[in-house]
């Protein structure tokens, strides 16, 4: 049989597409969740078929690829409100910005809405997006340059969520941060 192989109605390709729609992740769904939606979805697991349907779909400009995150060329999904930092940038900073994966020294305050502060450091250190902080201190610090200086508004959700972090941080706590690049290594 010539073609791609069907996947039990609409090629692998339309699979792919609905699922990456389905989440509507800003900046694209990873490979990880793809190969979980279609295997939930579509009792579909064969990798190496995948791996060459993405291949292709990229080099065809269906699909573009960032390091391992697969998006719909010409469709941005803006996350809920909810999901969002609220970022004022203070004092910009010099050089290269500071992305995923760089190993950031921070100064910051952490206030509650009220201006309670629960938490500050002079110095503290750690990877973004290597699951060491909540969220929105990935979400909020990516980008930032040596000596930059932010305000984040970080909603429940993306800080400590229903939960909180007793005693200091109430349930559904909306966090205030001021935070201060100091340094940073990739």
């Amino acid at each position: 049989r010539m073609g791609p192989k069907k996947a039990g109605g609409g090629s692998i390709l339309d699979k792919v597409m609905q699922g990456i729609r389905q989440a509507a992740t800003p900046g694209g769904s990873s490979l990880v969740y793809i190969k979980k939606y279609l295997k939930a979805e579509h009792e579909f697991e064969n990798n190496t078929m995948l791996l060459k349907t993405l291949k292709k779909a990229v080099a065809d400009g269906k699909l573009q690829q960032e390091k391992s995150s697969y998006s719909i060329p010409g469709e941005v999904y803006q996350p809920p409100p909810d999901e969002t930092v609220d970022i004022t940038d203070v004092t910009e900073g010099s050089g290269p910005a500071c992305e995923s994966g760089s190993t950031v020294t921070m100064k910051y305050e952490g206030r509650l809405a009220d201006g309670t502060v629960f938490d500050s450091a002079d110095r503290f250190k750690f990877t973004i997006d290597g699951g060491e902080v909540i969220k929105g201190w990935d979400k909020g610090i990516k980008g930032m340059k040596k000596g930059g200086c932010r305000e984040l508004v970080i909603p429940p959700k993306l800080g400590y969520g229903k939960k909180g972090s007793p005693p200091e941080i109430p349930p559904d706590a909306t966090l205030h941060f001021t935070v201060n690049l100091l340094s940073f290594s990739k």
